[in-house]
């Protein structure tokens, strides 16, 4: 099966930019025409490649950034599974420390709704928050 960028973007469900976002960065490889038999200028792409392309997807969904993506693309051919366990451990006290901010930020944009609804003269307190950046931290 011999894919183009277009179809290799649509069976990840990204954009044609984000594959050649990922080309560049590394994450997924850049087939050149000679190497596949392609037309000219056009490169085609395999079931490895939609695998990888999800693969990154998946990492970056569960937070990872794209240095760890690289290294865990790495680990997943190595079978390093204590380094891939202790990448999770990290990243998920990262997301335990943003679902937390996020919290402070919900719970200080209702306490500023509330004021807001409380009365429809002076200044709004949602926008004197922000004014004052005192809001959600």
């Amino acid at each position: 099966m011999a894919l183009t960028i277009s179809q290799l973007a649509h069976a990840g469900g990204v954009g044609v930019e984000t594959v050649r976002f990922y080309q560049r960065k590394g994450l997924l490889p850049d087939p050149r025409p000679a190497s596949t038999g392609g037309a000219k200028g056009q490169r085609h792409y395999g079931e490895e490649d939609v695998r990888r392309l999800r693969f990154v997807r998946a990492a970056k969904d569960a937070g990872f950034i794209l240095d760890e993506i690289a290294e865990l693309l790495g680990l997943d051919a190595g079978d390093d599974r204590a380094r891939a366990r202790t990448m999770a451990q990290a990243r998920i006290g990262h997301l335990d420390e943003e679902i937390a901010r996020l919290e402070r930020a919900r719970n200080a944009l209702r306490k500023l709704e509330r004021e807001c609804a409380g009365s429809d003269t002076g200044p709004c307190p949602i926008i004197a928050a922000f004014e004052e950046g005192e809001c959600c931290r």
